[in-house]
């Protein structure tokens, strides 16, 4: 009996044994997969993914990226988002349009015209503490509506406008490290226009009729002549003028008819928008031709002729490019503005209106 007492005391005592040493060797596995979970997410050992949901200590706010939500693409459009360091030299952010990550972002940025036909497409009221709001619009005031369901929702505002938080154009010059030659195209046709949104009351609409009174204009977009896919720059680029006529005049909304079509073309702007004054916070003086600089279409189209017969006074506008280059913005340029301002502490506050600032 004392010999069966014994092996059976023993055998308990070893399978008591080795439970508890798989349950500790268990117990160990599970914290180390832990810690290494946690050192991974803090030091970043894996990128952020786009389909899962962040939970990172708070501590770790500390040294990670900033995280920029963009709570809708705007006006639908979808671009590469993690491009901000490659083309701008923009780092420490991660740019993200999924809104699993509301609850750990640092700013939501709000594209006005994506939200203002309906308050309910706003982000929920009840935000994250120490998250910032960003009023986002490359529109002109007459464009937008609703602007007052911003009322003291906003923390930032990004726009074309210089007054702004980040201001953020829709294109700007770069000055060259040194002097570059350059050459402008063939030149066979004399003044061309782009439109795509006919509006006869419009002021730029009168303004053509009288001026193609005086002088011949091409003008390209619906209802009128045809681009080739892909092809409007080179197009564009066979008129010695073009005209950059803006659908409103607004204070520094100077768009990509200006940037894109007209400099980027290597034809003279013949500017209709802001002042002259407005666009020389942006443009030298002599690289563009304003209709304000005559007192009718029919004096404006005798000095479009003028300069036409006289290739060395035409030439003159294109000076500032020895010196210069053309930068013309893609929609997530603005984004990586406003990463470059949020490390750069920019001052933020609560707007009490956007309207009456804006308008």
């Amino acid at each position: 009996m004392k010999t069966h007492a014994i092996r059976t005391f023993l055998f308990t005592t070893i399978l008591a044994g080795l439970g508890y040493f798989a349950y500790f060797k268990a117990f160990l596995h599970d914290k180390t997969s832990q810690m290494k979970s946690v050192y991974a997410i803090a030091f970043h050992q894996k990128p952020f993914s786009e389909t899962e949901t962040p939970r990172l200590p708070a501590a770790d706010f500390k040294t990670r990226k900033l995280i920029i939500l963009l709570w809708m693409w705007p006006r639908g459009y979808k671009f590469p988002l993690g491009v901000c360091l490659a083309k701008y030299g923009i780092d420490g952010c991660h740019l993200t349009a999924n809104r699993s990550w509301y609850e750990n972002a640092d700013a939501v940025v709000i594209q006005h015209s994506d939200v203002s036909s309906n308050i309910s497409l706003l982000p929920p009221q009840t935000r994250p503490s120490n998250q910032l709001w960003v009023w986002f619009n490359m529109e002109p005031p007459i464009h937008l509506s609703n602007l007052h369901k911003m009322d003291n929702l906003i923390n930032l505002t990004l726009s074309y406008r210089q007054d702004s938080d980040i201001f953020s154009p829709y294109g700007w010059f770069e000055n060259l490290s040194e002097s570059e030659n350059f050459t402008i195209p063939k030149k066979n046709k004399l003044v061309s226009w782009v439109i795509s949104n006919w509006k006869p009351q419009d002021k730029r609409v009168q303004y053509y009729e009288e001026l193609k009174k005086h002088i011949p204009i091409d003008v390209f977009g619906r209802g009128h002549l045809a681009v080739p896919d892909g092809k409007i720059l080179p197009t564009i680029s066979q008129y010695k003028f073009y005209l950059a006529f803006e659908n409103c005049q607004h204070r520094d909304y100077i768009t990509e008819k200006l940037w894109r079509n007209s400099l980027g073309s290597m034809t003279v702007p013949v500017v209709l928008g802001p002042p002259r004054e407005n666009y020389e916070l942006f443009l030298p003086a002599d690289s563009f031709i304003h209709i304000d600089d005559f007192p009718s279409a029919k004096e404006l189209a005798a000095y479009l002729l003028q300069l036409d017969a006289d290739e060395e006074q035409y030439r003159r506008f294109f000076n500032w490019r020895f010196s210069r280059v053309v930068m013309i913005h893609s929609w997530v340029t603005h984004y990586c503005k406003l990463c470059k301002a949020m490390h750069q502490k920019v001052k933020h506050k609560t707007v009490p209106s956007i309207e009456k600032w804006f308008i």
